[in-house]
Formats: structure tokens, C-alpha cells, sequence
């Protein structure tokens, strides 16, 4: 059964291999295997599984099905957890901080394990946003043989007779506020919005990454978008395992497949599906592990030029469910590349390039949530990069399903969200401002928290595009309105947005991509003069360590300098 594998030249040869390893073996021997079993390559299956939320509840029981495929194809399953910190939960307190932060976390312990217990391939299951750019990082990180496999949506909720999903619960909260949603009514939606297993519904950031998965070679093909319940995961799960050997014996490794023109492909995917803004924070990251330079301009060039084609909440109408009927990503990116918007040639984890897996996919007239790139929604992308004098560094706005692409109007300046939250809810915003939201960038929060929970209220009182939002920190992918995030520099770098005052008139035009502050330079230099960097809460643990080490968000805010420094990598030692 192993012997297409040389296990000489694969690292599990250090925990298993020769006289020396015997002590190293008598623990293998300790779990019930078998000495032909220690002889296979081992093959590790890192779950983000938990009880957190039922975006994490089915990945064990996936990754345990996972074993069957690595059995059959002649490997050694070895299954091991890390964490998540599940934003739908951590949303508009506190614990946000710790959301971006999970993603190194998650990334390093995956590493770390992997490293630890020398395993020869990995395959990644996850389910909640940062989980899954993390879970990819560290395949890309580590380069052995990989495969990422997403837990699968959540099946949408039933209100009214309506699809409904987490984020007509928080716009409710915005509704209730104004008067217009009475308690009964919040407390009867709560109840039904989330109706069992899975990630959130819409287009939001957990599924615009496991189209990023599909998109850029990392999964198997329409594998993400299958809903959580769906008996068909488990047919997933056992397909990824056996595939991920068929990888080994190659020896196809995720920075073969993860080239320049994949982050190129993903980044198309993200703008035509109206994906998260988070992608212009993920894709970065995710470059920086393979030593690609892949920054917020770059992936803001390339939204520029794509057409939006997915109706997907929150812009449109359609949830993951609708999508997977409709033929999943896969679907998407067919009409994407006869457009000539995809390079065919990134190899994927089946052993094919992207243009030979699209060789099998068939556009489908007939479904409704993908229009043809001949007659798309809007002619440019679902997301659009902005710089100017607010934003030299750069920002993003997600503009699906916008009417109002321009905006000028008054400053209102918050230093962190719960401020601006207070503000909303007294309902002590004035229509025709920019709510400005600052000290919540990567360093400053530390952590650079989503800002779902005033988003959303805005929206639940009628003013998602009445006002525009602007912040250092980030949104969620399920944020609609008038909102500009990753602002940078961040203002605890002293960036432009630490020196706006209340009253200042700030313009923002998503088709020009411009975003500024209409203070004259020799005030900003005399502001700037008076300007004092700001001590946070969170001066030990994690939150602390990150702040330290965390770059800027335009390249991904990552905390170590990537594939460009290393001297070594994991897979050839």
C-alpha cells in the first residue's frame, strides 16, 4: 500500500523511522496502530471545530470522516483542533478584538502542530471567517500537500414567509431602536434567523473565502458552497482525504498552485460575487506566506475591472444554499473566464489547471443567481479600492447593491465603536454626515474590529445610505451601506484619520475610488503637531503581542515578514 511513497524523503521520517525513533514509535504503538500503519505517511487533519457557534459544530465529525479517504489512498490520519473566535458572537463588544487575532492564532497552531509531529500533508476544515484564511495560511506557510475543505453554510432561516439570515436579526436591533420593530417581534426572529448547523448564509466572509478556496486551487471543485446539513459533505470530506495523498505522490504543493494569477483569479471571484471586504485584508495575508507581493491596491486594481454578477445578500437576494443550486462558484467563474477574466492556467488540488476543471462545467441559463458577465449586474465589482488624502494607505467599500456611489457631508468623530453605537442607538446622528470611527485599526483597537453591530442598527433605522461610515478597523462581509474600512494609515500610526475634527467635510466617490479630508495642509500639520499617540486597555497577553507585531492592514496585517524571509521551508526538511 506505501510503496509509491518514499518515506526516506517525507518528514514524518523523523518521528518514525529507524532504530533511533523507537521511543517515538512506542506512542504510535500507545493509539492502536499498526506497524504497517506507522509505515504510512502521516497525514495531518487540523479541525477548527468547537461548540462556539454552529458555524464550528459539524467540522470534527467532518474531519473524523476525512480518515476514511486518507485510509483508502494509503495514509495515516492523524487529527488535531484549533481555535475560532466566532464574529457573529464576539460582534459589538469587546471580544471583537480578539476576531483578527484568532487568524494568526490559528495559523501558528496549525503550523506549530503540523511542525511538532513532523506530518507530510494536511488537510484543513473550518467554518467560521478567520478560520478559514488562517487554516490557509498555514498550508500555504508550511507547502506541504494540502487541501482545504469549508464546513458548509447554515440553511436560512423562515420569517414572515422570507429567507432570512443572522443580519436581519442585528438590522432588527436597529429597527427596535426606532420604534419600528416591536420586542416581540425582535424576540420571534431571533429565534428562527439561524435554524441549525453551518457558517452565515449570505455573501459575507466566511463564504466569500471558501470561494476563494474553489477560486484559487485550494479545494476541491464545487465543494465549499454544499450547505453544512447537507448529506454531501460527508462525500466531500472522504474525497479530500483520498485526494490529498494523490497530491503527495505528486508532490503538488500548495505554492505551486497558489501563483501570482491564482491570487489574481481569487481576487476576480471576490469582486464579481460581491464578496466580503475582509478578502482585501485575507488575500494579502495569504500572499505574504508564499512571498507574493499581493497588496490592498493590487487587489483594489483588479476589482476595479470585474463585473458584480452574483445576486448574493447582502447586496441581493440569494443565500450559499441558492448558490450551490445554482452551481456553485464554479458556476460564477465559467462565465467569468469565457469573459476572459480568469487565467486558465493555476493548477488546483485535483492535479488540473482552473481551465481544464471549467472544461467540465457547463453555464447554466436557466438558474438565477449568477448573471453572465455579458450582462452583469454592474459593469465593475462588488467591492472598490479607495485612496486619497484620508487614505494614502488606502481603503475599501463594498458597493453591491448600492444605489448612491458618491457622498460629501460633515465629520462626526468617535475614537472607538461602542461611541458611535451610543450615538446610533439615542439615534444622535444627523442625516448627511460621515461617521468617523478610529483607533480601531489592527494596532490601535488592537485587533481591528468588524463594526456589524452599528452598521446594522444604521440600516435598522433607515439610514444605511442617508449616511456614510468611514473606520480604521474593518466590516463584516455582512455590512451594506455607505461604508469605508481598512483606512490607513490607522490613527494610532497618526495616520489622516486621527486628525479629522468634528465638522470637517470629508468626500468619498466610489467611482472615482477617491476618499478625503477637505482640511487644508498647514491646519493637518499643526493638528498633527498636537497629536499624542494613545495608551490602550490591553497592555499584556495576546492582544498586546499583536499589537506589537502587526503590519499595516493595506498588506494583510500579518505579524511575521512572510515567505520572503525564510531559509527554510517545512516541506523539505
Amino acid at each position: 500500500m506505501t510503496a509509491k511513497f518514499d518515506k526516506s524523503r517525507l518528514p514524518s521520517r523523523h518521528v518514525s523511522v529507524g532504530p533511533e525513533r523507537a521511543p517515538h514509535r512506542s506512542y504510535y504503538y500507545a493509539m492502536g496502530l499498526t506497524e504497517e500503519e506507522i509505515a504510512r505517511p502521516f497525514v495531518g487533519i487540523a479541525s477548527a471545530g468547537n461548540d462556539s457557534a454552529p458555524c464550528n459544530t459539524t467540522l470534527d465529525a467532518q474531519a473524523d470522516i476525512c480518515r476514511q479517504g486518507v485510509n483508502e489512498a494509503g495514509g495515516m490520519p492523524r487529527r488535531f483542533n484549533t481555535i475560532t473566535v466566532t464574529d457573529g458572537i464576539a460582534m459589538g463588544h469587546q471580544g471583537m478584538k480578539s476576531s483578527l487575532v484568532s487568524r494568526e492564532v490559528i495559523a501558528d497552531s496549525v503550523e506549530l502542530s503540523v511542525r511538532g509531529h513532523c506530518y507530510d500533508a494536511l488537510v484543513g476544515f473550518a467554518g467560521c471567517d478567520k478560520s478559514l484564511p488562517g487554516m490557509m495560511m498555514a498550508m500555504l506557510r508550511l507547502n506541504v500537500p494540502s487541501i482545504f475543505v469549508y464546513g458548509g453554510s447554515i440553511l436560512p432561516g423562515t420569517f414572515h414567509g422570507k429567507d432570512v439570515t443572522v443580519v436581519d436579526v442585528f438590522e432588527a436591533v436597529g429597527q427596535h431602536a426606532a420604534g419600528n420593530c416591536p420586542l416581540q417581534e425582535l424576540i420571534a426572529l431571533e429565534k428562527v434567523a439561524c435554524p441549525g448547523h453551518g457558517a452565515c448564509g449570505g455573501q459575507f466572509t466566511a463564504n466569500t473565502m471558501a470561494c476563494v478556496g474553489e477560486a484559487i486551487g485550494l479545494s476541491l471543485p464545487n465543494s465549499n458552497m454544499a450547505p453544512a446539513p447537507y448529506r454531501s459533505r460527508e462525500e466531500i470530506a472522504i474525497a479530500a482525504g483520498r485526494q490529498v495523498m494523490a497530491l503527495l505522490e505528486r508532490n503538488l504543493r500548495p505554492r505551486d498552485i497558489c501563483t501570482r494569477a491564482a491570487f489574481e483569479n481569487a481576487a476576480r471571484v471576490v469582486a464579481a460575487t460581491g464578496g466580503s471586504t475582509n478578502a482585501a485584508l485575507h488575500l494579502p495575508a495569504m500572499a505574504s506566506e508564499c512571498g507574493i507581493d499581493f497588496d490592498l491596491f493590487d487587489v483594489a486594481e483588479i476589482f476595479k475591472s470585474t463585473p458584480y454578477i452574483a445576486d448574493l445578500k447582502p447586496g441581493g437576494q440569494y443565500v450559499a444554499k441558492d448558490m450551490h443550486e445554482a452551481g456553485g462558484v464554479y458556476m460564477a467563474m465559467k462565465t467569468l473566464l469565457d469573459g476572459g477574466f480568469l487565467d486558465p492556467n493555476p493548477f488546483t488540488v485535483t492535479g488540473k489547471t482552473i481551465g481544464e476543471n471549467l472544461d467540465e462545467i457547463t453555464w447554466n441559463p436557466d438558474q438565477k443567481v449568477f448573471y453572465d458577465v455579458k450582462t452583469p449586474l454592474t459593469p465593475t465589482g462588488g467591492v472598490v479600492g479607495l485612496n486619497c488624502s484620508l487614505a494614502p494607505d488606502g481603503a475599501i467599500v463594498k458597493v453591491a447593491g448600492m444605489a448612491r456611489l458618491e457622498f460629501t457631508g460633515p465629520a462626526r468623530v468617535f475614537d472607538c465603536e461602542e461611541d458611535a453605537f451610543a450615538a446610533v442607538e439615542a439615534r444622535d446622528i444627523a442625516e448627511g454626515c460621515v461617521v468617523v470611527i478610529r483607533y480601531e485599526g489592527p494596532k490601535g483597537g488592537p485587533g481591528m474590529r468588524e463594526m456589524l453591530s452599528t452598521t446594522a442598527a444604521l440600516y435598522g433605522l433607515g439610514m444605511g445610505e442617508k449616511v456614510a461610515l468611514i473606520t480604521d478597523g474593518r466590516f463584516s462581509g455582512a455590512t451594506r451601506g455607505f461604508c469605508i474600512g481598512h483606512v490607513g494609515p490607522e490613527a494610532a500610526d497618526c495616520g489622516p484619520i486621527a486628525l479629522v475634527e468634528d465638522g470637517d467635510t470629508i468626500s468619498i466617490d466610489a467611482t472615482k475610488g477617491t476618499i478625503d479630508l477637505h482640511v487644508d495642509e498647514a491646519t493637518l500639520a499643526e493638528r498633527r503637531k498636537n497629536w499624542q499617540a494613545r495608551t490602550n486597555d490591553y497592555q499584556s497577553g495576546a492582544l498586546w503581542r499583536y499589537a506589537q507585531n502587526v503590519g499595516p492592514a493595506s498588506k494583510g496585517a500579518v505579524t511575521h515578514p512572510g515567505a520572503k524571509a525564510e531559509r527554510h521551508v517545512f516541506a523539505d526538511i
